[in-house]
């Protein structure tokens, strides 16, 4: 038996692009992302987790599917884990964005840095770190995968870290960040953004 909760945060696979839908995006994985998801199962093979949970939207479920197979365990849905921007119309890589000048690039770091922005960002940690510990307190003494988004791996992690910025560093697709959380309320984060699964051609 652990003696805290082992939390593994992973952060989705490489997801299409979407560009000009009506609602908001929520794009499943590219060809790409398949085969990370594919390799994060692969690596939990020996090690299992007890429980699996996702993110509602389609990027994190499809992540979180060839893990649950191998595992045989049925994934649970949070609403709270999903991804900050979700009601955007579009879905293109940060990388992309960032990469191409696109203009929303900036528009998405003023939405992570602003001071205007600074309430919503609040908001959002609040959320993410209420879900994650309510999954902690299920799960005694566990080792449970959560599968998201950057930004909720970030929003977590800056308050395990006790940082004023939500935003701290950007998580490659489907890489791993552990946190041991103890019963007393303790939480140490012992590794972020690990990629053992993955070739450097996929991080």
């Amino acid at each position: 038996m652990l003696p805290a909760v082992e939390l593994i945060l992973v952060r989705h696979g490489l997801p299409l692009r979407v560009e000009g839908g009506e609602g908001p995006a929520d794009p499943g994985l590219a060809p790409e992302g398949h085969v990370q998801a594919a390799r994060l199962a692969d690596l939990f093979a020996a090690t299992p987790v007890d429980a699996i949970y996702t993110s509602p939207m389609r990027r994190a479920v499809e992540t979180a599917a060839p893990l649950a197979d191998r595992l045989s365990l049925a994934p649970i849905a949070r609403d709270g884990l999903a991804e900050f921007d979700r009601d955007l119309t579009y879905y293109v890589p940060l990388e992309e964005l960032r990469g191409s000048g696109d203009p929303r690039w900036s528009e998405l770091v003023a939405e992570w840095t602003s001071v205007e922005s600074e309430e919503d960002r609040r908001r959002f940690r609040a959320v993410v770190v209420e879900t994650v510990e309510r999954v902690v307190a299920e799960h005694p003494s566990e080792r449970v995968a959560l599968v998201c988004h950057g930004g909720v791996v970030n929003a977590y992690l800056s308050h395990v870290l006790g940082l004023e910025r939500a935003l701290f560093f950007e998580p490659s697709y489907t890489s791993i960040s552990r946190v041991l959380a103890a019963r007393g309320g303790h939480r140490q984060l012992v590794s972020a953004n690990e990629t053992p699964h993955l070739p450097f051609a996929f991080r």
